[in-house]
């Protein structure tokens, strides 16, 4: 399986270093030096990342073969993507890459569905998940510790606690993502 791990960025300095916005939690992992990584455009890659490292809070990555900053601001914009195996899980005990959490359905507690997720949003604070209802309207539902209380991965079900709506003075409604594995 193909996962999207960083965008190039702008060149940094003349010796062909880029930045990179890092799209993975593992970034030691995935963007290490000798790594092999597929690109979006293809006709860009593949990209072996030769030298890492952090400069000013930003990682900066030099690739074989791009040695002056012309070269390095024509890669602007690429994806970088690693092949990853599917069955491969994060490292943390309560982690999840974000395919595994796809197209899993949402129902709450006493057995009404309310969708299916299609898309996780990273933001900064927390994720939110993106779920379609039926008639193809969108909820978003926080993935935190707060709601998220008891991990039954990789059984199909994760409990989410029930959120008191006086506590916030909205309707929140207590939920089970079941995870619809083939």
């Amino acid at each position: 399986m193909q996962l999207v791990v960083a965008r190039i960025g702008r060149a940094h300095g003349i010796k062909g270093e880029v930045t990179v916005e890092v799209r993975t939690d593992e970034p030691e992992l995935r963007l290490a030096p000798g790594a092999v990584l597929a690109t979006d455009p293809a006709s860009t890659g593949p990209l072996t990342i030769e030298t890492g490292r952090v400069h000013s809070g930003r990682l900066l990555l030099r690739f074989e073969g791009v040695r002056d900053r012309t070269a390095a601001e024509a890669l602007r914009n690429t994806l970088l993507i690693a092949e990853v195996d599917p069955e491969e899980l994060p490292e943390g005990e309560d982690e999840y890459y974000d395919h595994q959490l796809m197209d899993l359905d949402v129902v709450t507690v006493d057995g009404v569905e309310i969708g299916r997720i299609t898309e996780i949003s990273h933001l900064p604070s927390q994720d939110l998940f993106v779920v379609e209802r039926a008639d193809g309207t969108e909820v978003l539902i926080p993935f935190v510790g707060e709601i998220v209380t008891e991990n039954l991965f990789p059984r199909p079900v994760l409990l989410l606690r029930d959120i008191s709506a006086s506590k916030f003075g909205i309707e929140i409604i207590s939920i089970f993502i079941v995870f619809s594995f083939p």
